[in-house]
């Protein structure tokens, strides 16, 4: 098994491509019934350079992929204030849209492009959202630090070619692990970077990875997840050591502007993002 982890590993090819691969395990979520507990998986927005998936893991906390953070040809790190989280979209409608205040990945990631051999297990990222989403119709995911190979899973993604509606493959395999990889039989593609990916032991789904990459194992389509066991608790204890809800101003240097008007740097403020509940009637 791990000789094949290590083929799959040297043919990888990145999320940033598309890829067509068979659909039939994929259920479109157009609907309200179809999306029922999945809400807190949205589209990350990436400031105009395409998206990523994301999920969430606490109100203001989205659980994504570190390359997603990074613009795939000139390399450079994405301005966070480029990034919206769009929970629950469907149809090209969400139920909450937030922007995001702060994005950290694991002090060992380094961004080494999309190609071939892009994956890596410190590809996840924690990102902070510029406010809390608080709605009844969005509950935030548990997550799991372990998982063992045969244990099955589900995925719940967007893609290039399924842009506006998730997608869920509630059954795949784990087919390896290695050095804080996983090899899974999931069904990915562009897009698909940073989909949560969920066990669901007693009937409740729990992340227990993040897609990373695609790749090919003996001819058959795979997906590369990261392990969240070593990544994840050091990225949520950096996350909660933040100085306070300002990110490290005091209160007074905070002033309130009213509507319209403009600060001494001629920064421009903006209406507060308000949660969207959407009744589409089960359109």
């Amino acid at each position: 098994m791990q000789h094949a982890i290590a083929v799959a590993l040297l043919v990888l090819v990145a999320l940033s491509l598309p890829v067509r691969a068979d659909r039939h395990d994929l259920t479109l979520m157009v609907t309200g019934d179809d999306a029922r507990g999945w809400e807190a998986v949205g589209r990350l927005d990436l400031g105009g350079r395409g998206f990523c998936t994301g999920a969430l893991i606490a109100t203001d906390l989205v659980l994504t992929a570190a390359h997603c953070l990074y613009d795939r040809d000139s390399g450079e790190r994405i301005d966070p204030a480029e990034i919206e989280f769009k929970a629950g979209m469907r149809g090209g409608r969400a139920l909450a849209y937030r922007g995001v205040r702060r994005a950290m990945t694991p002090e060992g990631y380094a961004f080494v492009g999309t190609g071939s051999g892009a994956a890596s297990a410190e590809d996840v990222a924690l990102l902070e959202l510029s406010q809390p989403i608080r709605s009844a119709r969005i509950t935030p995911f548990e997550t799991v630090e372990t998982v063992v190979a045969g244990a099955q899973v589900g995925v719940v993604s967007y893609a290039h070619d399924r842009a506006e509606a998730p997608s869920l493959q509630q059954t795949c395999d784990v087919l390896g692990e290695e050095k804080g990889l996983l090899v899974m039989g999931c069904d990915v593609d562009y897009g698909s970077s940073g989909s949560p990916v969920f066990s669901f032991k007693d009937g409740v789904a729990r992340i227990v990875s993040v897609i990373s990459a695609k790749a090919e194992m003996e001819g058959r389509s795979v997906a590369i997840g990261v392990a969240l066991e070593h990544p994840l608790p050091g990225l949520r204890t950096r996350m909660a050591d933040r100085p306070g809800a300002f990110g490290g101003l005091s209160t007074g240097q905070v002033r309130v502007v009213g509507a319209g008007q403009r600060t001494e740097t001629g920064a421009r403020f903006v209406r507060p993002e308000i949660d969207a509940d959407i009744d589409t009637g089960g359109s």
